[in-house]
């Protein structure tokens, strides 16, 4: 039985910062999806891992981020990759999250996130939103590792098999099902409201 309802924030309650990205890349004269090429490099070591641990600072984010992609073909200063990781909310996806609580369910947002910067005000309206806020720069670990999803877990109180989990990364939602969570890869607002109504059999728009 589901008890909880697990949700990334960036490319789930937010438009995908790919987006974004992809916008820089033909502004900029790079092949399409470099940056996130990047970015799948040494995923769990390299600049963007190190920055979502916090063990790194948004200053020396910039210049590991940019000599690793120097050295795939194409200096990015990590500076600009930063700018570009805010989205638009999608309001469809609050009243599907406001709905989802409503209904009893308990929930967390599972966000792999970096320090530095004021949380824009329809940002932070959503966050209180949820019961915990799981985020990879305060915990010192970030999806797709599975102490993350362990953590979140103990903070809502429930069993993996008792989530439905969404994301928009299908990397991160591997370790989630291994672990006995349903997971929804999310593509984009509609599929996952639909996908989500499913499972929970409740409407949600």
């Amino acid at each position: 039985m589901i008890r909880a309802v697990l949700w990334d924030f960036g490319g789930v309650i937010l438009s995908s910062p790919f987006e974004a990205f992809n916008r820089y890349e033909a502004a900029n004269g790079l092949p399409l999806d470099f940056i996130r090429s990047v970015n799948a490099t040494n995923p769990d070591t390299n600049a963007w891992a190190l920055l979502e641990r916090n063990d790194v600072s948004p200053v020396e984010f910039d210049t590991l981020f940019a000599d690793e992609s120097e050295a795939l073909g194409n200096r990015v200063p990590g500076a600009d990759v930063l700018g570009l990781l805010s989205g638009d909310v999608r309001t469809e996806m609050v009243t599907a999250l406001d709905r989802v609580i409503r209904a009893g369910y308990r929930t967390a947002c599972l966000t792999n996130n970096v320090v530095g910067g004021e949380q824009r005000m329809d940002v932070g309206d959503v966050m209180v939103m949820f019961d915990h806020v799981v985020e990879s720069s305060k915990v010192g670990c970030r999806k797709p590792e599975p102490r993350f999803y362990e953590i979140a877990c103990g903070l809502v109180g429930v069993e993996p098999s008792e989530c439905v989990f969404l994301d928009d990364l299908g990397i991160n939602l591997k370790p989630a099902a291994a672990m006995g969570m349903t997971t929804i890869k999310v593509a984009g607002a509609d599929q996952a409201i639909a996908d989500l109504e499913s499972v929970l059999g409740i409407p949600l728009r």
